[in-house]
């Protein structure tokens, strides 16, 4: 819940929406913070995690913006070793030098990271980093229908996808950040992307939300990334995939990403990113 009004410019480009904010400072809220590798102080998780995604702000400290900020949404996976390692995109690997333990228990998830390049070569590995914070991104399997269940199982409530730097399909995995309207009910939201949605199409994905009816109240933005697991077809080299979903105004809109790019393909500027609630999402 947000704990001051929060004035945003709502866009609308190519089925995307974005936002626009002012400074940063003017927020506060609340982002799950649990398996982050660091501890910081509680207010200052606070100041900082609504801030999270953001790349610009008003405070003319350039230090503290760029330990502060992420500059990274990699993949956290473990080698043959056991040694976690970063995959920040399909041709960059990252050696965390100053980490001694396996993280997230060895699962394979996506992150939001900050991070430094050492001037150091390790072997295997395309860049040697040390690692100043790190914080999970929900990451889960795509589904496809089993058969007699209906699409509407997993969710028919509205959704919005915003146009942002960590709205990506890379590495196997399609990260979004999503809004939506969020109550004070603590109830928590489902969203599931489901494949097998176009039989002329293995590519094409429908992104479905349950807001197990917390219907009403602020907009507010969350991550998610799910694991593109289930398509049936083999990627070939400039590979789209289509992502479609039911929007606010009840339209069926759609956007096409390159699976093996590193941007969206919607071809408009990525705005900052403001996390203003992100915690209750499965």
């Amino acid at each position: 819940m947000l704990s001051k009004t929060v004035r945003m410019l709502f866009i609308v480009k190519n089925n995307f929406v974005e936002a626009r904010f002012p400074c940063y400072k003017d927020y506060i809220g609340v982002l799950n913070k649990k398996n982050s590798m660091m501890k910081y102080p509680k207010t200052f998780l606070i100041a900082l995690l609504t801030v999270v995604l953001g790349l610009q702000s008003c405070d003319s400290n350039d230090d503290y913006v760029a330990v502060n900020f992420p500059n990274g949404l990699v993949t956290v996976k473990v080698n043959p070793e056991g040694k976690t390692y970063f995959q920040l995109d399909e041709k960059t690997t990252l050696y965390p030098e100053n980490l001694t333990s396996t993280l997230y228990d060895g699962k394979e998830v996506r992150a939001l990271m900050n991070f430094e390049v050492l001037d150091k070569v390790t072997e295997g590995y395309t860049k040697t980093v040390r690692v100043n914070w790190i914080d999970s991104i929900r990451t889960k399997d795509m589904v496809v229908i089993p058969e007699g269940e209906s699409i509407d199982d997993y969710g028919k409530d509205p959704i919005e996808i915003v146009n942002d730097w960590v709205t990506i399909a890379e590495d196997g995995y399609l990260t979004l950040r999503v809004r939506t309207l969020w109550g004070g009910s603590n109830k928590k939201h489902y969203l599931n992307l489901v494949g097998g949605v176009n039989e002329e199409n293995p590519f094409e994905v429908e992104l479905r939300h349950d807001a197990k009816g917390d219907v009403n109240g602020a907009w507010g933005d969350a991550l998610i990334a799910f694991r593109l697991s289930e398509i049936p077809a083999e990627i070939q080299e400039n590979q789209k995939l289509t992502l479609r979903w039911k929007s606010f105004n009840g339209e069926i809109k759609k956007v096409d990403f390159k699976l093996s790019g590193t941007s969206s393909d919607s071809g408009d500027k990525v705005e900052p990113a403001v996390i203003s609630r992100g915690a209750a999402i499965k």
